[in-house]
Formats: C-alpha cells, sequence, structure tokens
C-alpha cells in the first residue's frame, strides 16, 4: 500500500551478487565496438544479467583508472574486454580482480580467461589477394596510427596480411604506399590524400577498415579519380553502409562475437552448479577464431590499362 520497492542494486548485494558484468570498449562511436556492445547486452539481458559500459574514448589514463583504482571492484560480477589491450604489468591487476572474463577482438590474452576474434593477418591477406587476383599491382594500404596511446594490435596483423599477400604474389612492399591514419572515415580520406601526393597513384586500396575505405573513396572522387575505373577499394567489416555505398570488403561477424563472448561468460556465472561439476578442475579457455568472407561489390575491378 506504500508502494514500496525493493533496491535492486541493495537485493544483488545483499546476495553476494551484483548480475552486472563490466564491457570495456576503447571507443564506443565506431561502427565495430558499438555492434559487440548491442549484441552482448542483448544475450545478457536474455539471461537476467545487466551491462556495466565503460568507454576509454582512446585514453591510456581511463583504460589506467579502470585496473588500478578498484571502479570495478564489488560493482560488477564479470569483465569483458573488447579490443583493449594490456601491458604486461597488467595482468596482475586483472587477475586480482578475481572475476570471471573474456576478451574480444585484438587485444592480449589474458591468462585463464576465453577468447573470441577473428584473424586479422588471414583477413588482410583475403583483401589483398582479391586485388592481386584483379590483376593490381600497385596497391596501397591504409591502417590505424601505431601512435594510439592504447596500442592496438589490429593494424599490425591486418598490415602484415598485407605485406604477407605481396610477398606470396612475388611484389616487394613499397613503404611509399603504406600510410597510418586512425579507423575513421576521415582517417580514411587523410591517409588517401598523402597517397596522392607520392607520384604516380595507386591502382587499388586496401583499408584495414570499411570507414577508412569510405574516407578513400571520398578523397579519390575529390581529386577526379574513379572508382574502381582508375582506383579499386576494399575494406574490412562489412559496415552497415557499406551495401549502401557498393563497397567491396572482407565481412567479420561482429555481432556474432559479442554474443559468443557474452555465453562465455554466462557459464562461469551460473549460480547453481551440480555436483558433478562442482570442485572439477577449470576446463582450458577456448580461443573461438571466427571465419571472414569476402563480399565482391562495385567498388573492385581490374586495373584500367594505362
Amino acid at each position: 500500500r506504500l508502494g514500496y520497492t525493493a533496491s535492486p542494486s541493495a537485493s544483488r548485494l545483499a546476495g553476494g551478487k551484483t548480475r552486472t558484468v563490466a564491457v570495456v570498449v576503447p571507443r564506443i562511436t565506431r561502427w565495430f565496438f558499438s555492434t559487440v556492445v548491442e549484441a552482448v547486452e542483448g544475450r545478457l539481458h536474455a539471461a537476467g544479467y545487466d551491462l556495466l559500459l565503460f568507454n576509454l574514448g582512446g585514453s591510456e589514463n581511463a583504460r589506467q583508472r579502470l585496473l588500478y583504482t578498484g571502479n570495478l571492484h564489488k560493482r560488477v560480477d564479470a569483465l569483458m574486454l573488447v579490443a583493449t589491450p594490456l601491458a604486461e604489468s597488467d595482468f596482475t591487476a586483472v587477475i586480482e580482480l578475481a572475476l570471471p572474463g573474456v576478451t574480444v577482438s585484438s587485444g592480449t590474452p589474458v591468462p585463464g580467461w576465453p577468447s573470441v576474434r577473428i584473424d586479422d593477418v588471414a583477413a588482410a591477406r583475403t583483401a589483398t589477394a582479391h586485388l592481386l587476383a584483379l590483376g593490381h599491382r600497385r596497391i596501397a594500404h591504409i591502417s590505424g596510427d601505431p601512435g594510439d596511446e592504447l596500442a592496438f594490435t589490429t593494424h599490425i596483423d591486418r598490415r602484415r596480411g598485407y605485406r604477407d599477400a605481396l610477398v606470396a604474389c612475388g611484389i616487394r612492399p613499397d613503404p611509399a604506399m603504406d600510410a597510418d591514419a586512425t579507423f575513421t572515415i576521415s582517417g580514411g580520406s587523410a591517409a588517401t590524400a598523402q597517397l596522392l601526393t607520392r607520384g604516380e597513384p595507386p591502382t587499388a586500396i586496401f583499408a584495414a577498415c570499411d570507414e577508412m575505405a569510405m574516407g578513400a573513396i571520398s578523397t579519390l572522387r575529390q581529386h577526379g579519380l574513379r572508382v574502381p575505373e582508375d582506383v579499386s577499394v576494399i575494406g574490412v567489416d562489412d559496415h552497415d553502409v557499406s551495401a549502401v555505398v557498393g563497397l567491396t570488403t572482407v565481412a567479420q561477424p561482429a555481432a556474432e562475437q559479442g554474443r559468443m563472448a557474452a555465453e562465455a561468460l554466462l557459464g562461469p556465472l551460473a549460480e547453481d552448479l551440480d555436483d558433478e561439476r562442482r570442485g572439477r578442475a577449470p576446463a582450458a579457455p577456448e580461443r573461438v577464431i571466427l571465419p571472414t568472407r569476402l563480399v565482391v561489390r562495385a567498388s573492385t575491378a581490374s586495373p584500367r590499362a594505362h
């Protein structure tokens, strides 16, 4: 009659559980991270858990505050790191949290934690091999900024796959065909503008993500170059807008990575373990590598005869 409602947070703490999972992302505004988080949230909510989002905003200081200032203490039951690399000195802080955890996408494997990701090297090889098969030999690559505060590894792996594919085709990688930029549309645009100042333009560009590829297409057109008649462009992701702009890409299952990562946490979080499972030595953490696939659209074609 008084309209009293029990506090959910107090009830959970009284039971020793918060029924909340912390999810850490570098930048929530990027397509991949937001897609993963949406999928994670849907699966957790279906299981009766809440999601506590920590958006680092690309800041190393934010990552340090999260790990070393007790922000997670008694607030969450588990931790998910999405493309968040760790320094060797961080492992102790993460392990001392004594929380089940999982890593998603590239980053640093945490001892005892499962992981869900794609093979970024293989994805880049697939993209570059597609351009090579079309007959391109002057293939440029635009990728992530190695000076990023959070020290991502995705761009390193995708650059390695690009170079591996060239070498396998007998082509020596040309540093003039390689430009650094952030994983954004504006970053791809700026990197492409750099490439166009380095003499003869490439006949094809492999961008490390679809957003960079979209920026590349915009800059090429601003310089009077047609896509794909003059320059072919391919990305990685299969962004929601990629089909609309006709972008050839290597599709990765972003939402599926999120769902599988959530599933990997829900097992250890189960409150009632049967007698057979109780006391059994924990199984080795599962390392899941999901497949990617080439999606050919209108942005790639054979090079025009000069």
